[in-house]
């Protein structure tokens, strides 16, 4: 008797699974700091950023999605339209790997049954986990002298479009705001060395950062029925 609950529960999450329409692609685009080095511009896309996207289609109306992105961020003094920045001249760089899962709202119906173009703006939001490296300011150069991971918290908005039966292109800008403050160096933390001398600019401040891509999507399982 077990073992035939166990066969059913199993039947039963594989039909689930097979009544739903999932995505899988890639991501690229460019990411830019917001900190206490470099340029203070919220949106100024400075360098590569790549990696992986998957989506499992609930509704015509949100997703459950997930993704994997690298980057580097660099912040330069120099590039700052702050007066004082660019007299301080520092700037650094920093390697960011980051995992997002979350739940992607349409605006209106994103429907894949219909055969006409479907298109439709979106916002997207969860949770993400990243990778850094620790940085302090050392005779007036940022250097690392270790790593961390740290969590932020995605705010995407886009716009996709179906370009055909199987493929999903989208345009988002994104913002995460993270619970750290120590990606350029200016507020470094280690329970080995006192810093504290060393922390720089507004230490009540948590470091942003942004991503402005595309993303390209393949469709595959059976088509959902969206049930309400």
């Amino acid at each position: 008797m077990k073992r035939l609950v166990l066969l059913l529960v199993a039947f039963t999450l594989a039909q689930t699974a097979n009544a739903q329409l999932h995505e899988i692609g890639a991501y690229v685009g460019y990411s830019n700091f917001i900190g206490d080095v470099g340029s203070t511009q919220y949106i100024n896309p400075n360098h590569l950023a790549y990696g992986a996207i998957y989506k499992w289609n609930r509704s015509a109306r949100h997703s459950f999605r997930a993704s994997i992105t690298r980057t580097l961020l660099e912040g330069k003094d120099i590039k700052s339209d702050d007066p004082s920045r660019q007299f301080r001249g520092l700037e650094f760089t920093n390697t960011i790997t980051e995992l997002s899962l979350g739940i992607e709202f349409t605006f209106w119906d994103f429907n894949l049954h219909n055969i006409d173009p479907q298109s439709t703006p979106y916002i997207y939001t969860g949770i993400s986990y990243f990778s850094y490296d620790t940085l302090f300011l050392d005779d007036g150069n940022i250097i690392p002298y270790g790593d961390d991971a740290a969590f932020a918290i995605p705010m995407v908005l886009g716009y996709k479009a179906t370009i055909s039966e199987k493929m999903i292109i989208a345009f988002e800008i994104g913002a995460r705001y993270t619970f750290t403050d120590d990606l350029d160096g200016s507020n470094p933390v280690n329970d080995k060395e006192d810093f504290d001398n060393l922390k720089f600019g507004n230490i009540n401040s948590n470091d942003w950062y942004m991503f402005t891509g595309i993303t390209l999507t393949y469709t595959f399982g059976k088509k959902p029925c969206y049930c309400y």
